[in-house]
């Protein structure tokens, strides 16, 4: 991709990320969002109930590395969308990673973990996202990091569970009854919850929208 300004430093103030306090437990649930719809709600409200989280962030990204941008919304019109749906009190609408410079969830991911030691983030992503994981930037070291929570998506299911990330990823999985225990048990890395399951799709929405 084209090169672009340095990051800035992991620990500079000027990235402005929600609060946080020490010994919280915080989903993280990055994405364009372009537009946000019904199926990302539920995957926020999913992860937020069913992991006992005290917060979840919907992370509003600048850009998809793996896909084309050119049909992009703007970011402050995404953010906007996106905090119509987080009507929980617990949850908090946020686009610090475009103040990090880089797109890559990896190096978003080690900024929080580097700045914020004493917190448990758990990256939260639809089982669309499972299937394709394996084509991500470092995605072993994200898998090795930090817990990932996986929420079914309509028609992903199987896909995402034959994908060469579970594949390599399998003795790593918490069985779904103990999904609360994400992030604070050694030796698991990832879990899949089930739930109601909405067919809005971002690229539907985009086609009915027409071009911008």
């Amino acid at each position: 991709m084209p090169r672009t300004s340095a990051p800035v430093s992991f620990g500079s103030i000027a990235v402005k990320t929600p609060l946080v306090q020490k010994g919280q437990r915080i989903g993280v649930m990055g994405g364009s969002f372009n537009p946000p719809h019904e199926g990302h709600a539920i995957v926020a409200a999913t992860a937020l109930k069913r992991l006992q989280l005290d917060q979840l962030w919907w992370l509003v990204t600048p850009g998809n590395p793996l896909k084309s941008n050119g049909s992009l919304a703007p970011l402050a019109e995404r953010l906007a969308a996106c905090a119509r749906l987080a009507q929980s009190p617990r949850m908090r609408v946020t686009a610090f990673e475009a103040q990090l410079k880089t797109p890559y969830t990896a190096a978003t991911l080690r900024f929080l973990q580097r700045r914020y030691p004493g917190v448990t983030f758990i990256w939260v992503m639809g089982a669309d996202n499972l299937a394709t994981f394996h084509n991500w930037q470092q995605w072993r070291v994200i898998a090795r990091d930090m817990p990932i929570a996986v929420v079914d998506r309509p028609g992903w299911r199987f896909r995402a569970l034959s994908s060469p990330a579970v594949h390599a990823l399998s003795r790593k999985r918490l069985p779904e009854a103990q999904s609360p225990m994400l992030g604070r048990t050694n030796g698991v890395r990832w879990t899949l919850l089930s739930t109601r399951l909405s067919h809005a799709s971002s690229t539907q929405l985009r086609a009915i929208r027409g071009p911008r």
